[in-house]
């Protein structure tokens, strides 16, 4: 039998400093990485828990500086179409109604930027419900600037360099997101819904078929009885055909007997 090794296990206390130092270096490498739009790729986005809290805060501090949400959601919209005029046609959407979205998207948005898995989840949901909608690098970037430069201006303070990093990193990866989903997954669910289409207008043609074949037995009576009579009449027929052959059978069994 082997007795089990009872030495002492050193433990190496760098292991955890070392993966917690590599994680902050992931991090800091996305937040440099997403200072630009991605549109080829799409992966979880992980911020520095300090980086989302700074873009939160001043966040928040915007809101609090209006009179209301709504007027909030108002400042971002005006900020936004201001900035890109043309942008207005994408939106066919009542502009108080528009307005809450956009401030209710950045806030859903913000809430879960420590989450990458559920930002991502939230992005890939909000992409797929716009797939109509021609999100491009240019115009989100419009989109990003117009409200840094808006936070900026209405904060007492501004916005700090860490606040602005961490927004246009998150807002950059929100637009990447759509352009993506756009791109691959567009023409896809184009095709199921055609397909969808298709098989709908094929059923409904075979039930107006049916619909039509009952109708005309309901209109026209008629064809039915003479289809009934006529295979009465063929049934007949073949009885009066079956007792002839077993008459003349008999007749030929009497004839023979009597040759006999």
């Amino acid at each position: 039998e082997f007795l089990p090794d009872e030495s002492p296990v050193e433990e190496d206390d760098d292991v955890p400093e070392n993966g917690q130092q590599e994680e902050e270096e992931i991090e800091d490498e996305c937040l440099h990485k997403y200072q630009e739009i991605f549109e080829d790729t799409f992966e979880e986005m992980r911020l520095t828990n300090d980086v989302v809290e700074e873009v939160r805060q001043a966040f928040n501090q915007f809101i609090a500086l209006q009179s209301s949400r709504d007027a909030a959601g108002e400042a971002i919209y005006s900020s936004v179409f201001e900035a890109a005029p043309s942008m207005q046609n994408l939106f066919k959407t009542p502009r108080s109604v528009m307005a809450l979205r956009f401030m209710n998207g950045i806030v859903t948005i913000l809430t879960l930027a420590h989450d990458p898995a559920g930002l991502k989840a939230e992005v890939q949901s909000v992409g797929f419900r716009h797939l109509d909608r021609e999100v491009t690098p240019s115009r989100g970037a419009v989109f990003r600037d117009a409200i840094a430069d808006l936070l900026d201006m209405e904060l007492p303070n501004g916005l700090s360099s860490k606040a602005r990093l961490g927004f246009q990193a998150i807002m950059n990866y929100v637009a990447g997101g759509y352009i993506y989903i756009r791109k691959n997954y567009s023409t896809r669910v184009k095709v199921i819904q055609r397909s969808w289409r298709i098989a709908n207008n094929k059923a409904t043609d075979e039930d107006d078929m049916e619909d039509e074949a009952a109708d005309k037995v309901a209109d026209d009576p008629s064809d039915t009885f003479k289809k009934t009579k006529s295979f009465d009449n063929s049934s007949g027929s073949r009885e009066e055909v079956g007792r002839s052959q077993s008459k003349r059978e008999s007749t030929m069994r009497t004839t023979a007997s009597e040759l006999k």
